[in-house]
């Protein structure tokens, strides 16, 4: 990174000592909004990086992946996504997403027109607010729809080598997708891709050139207790390898691990109730693809075999591919729930061995080349595509018992202790500022911390990576955990 001032932004009352456990999506993000404050942090993630967590490919910026969520959440997952672009705007891929649906899907393309010019509306109104929100190009382009036609006379269409306007994103979709198996119009709306090697490596950056941030890694918690006669808490932590278990001592305590949130929780008896589902996303070559490829999704009733279908374009012909089956990203089983005795929802021990030591090799082809088929019966030249890497896996935690529910950020328990619940990455700039406005309710931060950079979010070290920076240790990422480098690559 290039050199940057380091300065405090504004004191804290009295230099409180905050413990983040887990350093995903969540704990990183808000290790970064603390620390560029100033904050002192400790940042605890049992791996041996940042970010390596559940799958995510999506920035979800209005949640139009998921027809069956409230209009509500949709809109809070517009705003929200607006607020990860201006803060990580380097792991962000710019192209939009294609929304089709089959011809044996019961519903009406027509139907989504009325959640989507409420989403388009709302994406006007934030930019009129404040120009810096026009992140999503422009709000009236937020959507457009396209009859058969329009695409029929794509077919002819010399492949652009990039898009001047949203047609040409459908030109390569306009000649390999079986038309005659869709539904019309199709949509084209400003849903952006979100690469996950590119938000571990800008996280990674950062934290190393904030000194208040203090990173530990391939370290576990082992112990988490409340002090007596204060609102502190004393982290038991020990490093892989070593016998030795440190005990420090923080003034407040955020529970950051994901899936295994709930086995923090079960330290001190903090009841919560959650389910836990693993999923699964499978990466594919197609190397004789051509042309630009937006993402495109056609939908599908979840769990039945004709389930979602969900294809995310890389470069170099890589693609990572969701279908929403059993027998491709969704597991039998996969989906538990916690119970009475333990805030921890138990995952199957073939789910907790995929996670934590490594798939069956034999598993990988199967279900990559079934993500590949339920591709195909689109896209009939992606059969020819072939298994490129390992899945892209991981479990997520979902607070509660609704199983649909895709916006939450963080809840509290007693006094200093948060637990972030996110669902999606576009969430957690949400669960910082909830937490940021906790440290203030309990007099551990200065409240003239809002005044001065709350408000609006602070991220100056964080917004020094540049394109290059944050391209090369995505890259070395990927390398790392075994995954293609187009994965890391700027799309």
């Amino acid at each position: 990174m290039n050199q940057v001032v380091r300065k405090s932004a504004a004191l804290p009352l009295a230099s409180p000592k905050i413990a983040i456990i887990g350093g995903g999506v969540a704990g990183s993000t808000i290790a970064l909004r603390f620390a560029e404050l100033g904050i002192d942090t400790s940042l605890i993630e049992k791996g041996d990086s940042l970010v390596n967590g559940p799958p995510f490919c999506h920035l979800h910026a209005g949640g139009n992946l998921y027809r069956e969520i409230s209009d509500e959440q949709c809109l809070t997952l517009l705003v929200q996504s607006i607020d990860t672009v201006k803060v990580y705007p380097q792991s962000v891929n710019k192209r939009p997403t294609v929304i089709a649906l089959p011809k044996n899907d019961p519903s009406d393309p027509r139907d989504l027109l009325p959640r989507l010019e409420k989403l388009r509306a709302k994406y006007a109104y934030l930019v009129q607010q404040d120009a810096s929100n026009e992140v999503l190009g422009e709000p009236e382009q937020y959507f457009r729809l396209f009859e058969r036609a329009e695409i029929e006379a794509l077919k002819s269409s010399a492949l652009p080598e990039q898009a001047l306007c949203p047609s040409d994103w459908l030109v390569a979709f306009a000649q390999h997708v079986d038309l005659d198996n869709l539904k019309f119009p199709i949509v084209l709306v400003q849903e952006y891709g979100l690469s996950a090697f590119r938000f571990a490596a800008i996280a990674s950056m950062a934290i190393e050139n904030l000194p208040a941030c203090h990173l530990h890694t391939n370290t576990q918690v082992v112990a988490l207790e409340q002090l007596a006669g204060a609102s502190g808490w004393r982290v038991s932590m020990k490093k892989h390898d070593e016998i030795e278990t440190i005990h420090t001592d923080f003034d407040y305590v955020i529970n950051a691990c994901g899936f295994k949130s709930g086995e923090i929780d079960d330290m001190f008896s903090a009841k919560r109730r959650r389910m836990v589902e693993f999923k699964a996303a499978y990466v594919a070559h197609w190397p004789k693809c051509r042309g630009l490829w937006p993402e495109v999704v056609f939908y599908g009733e979840r769990g039945t075999p004709q389930g979602m279908a969900q294809l995310t374009p890389y470069p170099d012909g890589y693609f990572q591919l969701h279908g929403m089956t059993q027998d491709i990203t969704l597991f039998k089983n996969g989906l538990v729930a916690s119970g009475e005795n333990s805030a921890q929802p138990k995952l199957a021990e073939r789910f907790i061995n995929k996670i934590e030591r490594q798939w069956p090799a034999e598993l990988i082809e199967e279900r990559t080349l079934g993500s590949i088929e339920h591709i195909a019966q689109y896209i009939p030249s992606f059969s020819q595509a072939s298994v490129a890497a390992k899945p892209l896996f991981g479990a997520q935690q979902i607070p509660g018992d609704d199983a649909d529910l895709r916006t939450a950020d963080v809840s509290f328990y007693g006094k200093n202790y948060a637990r972030t619940e996110i669902v999606k990455a576009s969430s957690a700039l949400a669960a910082a500022d909830a937490i940021l406005q906790d440290l203030i309710a309990n007099e551990l931060v200065n409240s003239a911390l809002i005044t001065q950079y709350a408000v609006e979010h602070y991220f100056p070290v964080t917004g020094q990576c540049t394109q290059e920076e944050v391209t090369a240790r995505a890259e070395m990422l990927a390398r790392q955990r075994q995954y293609p480098q187009a994965l890391a690559k700027n799309f």
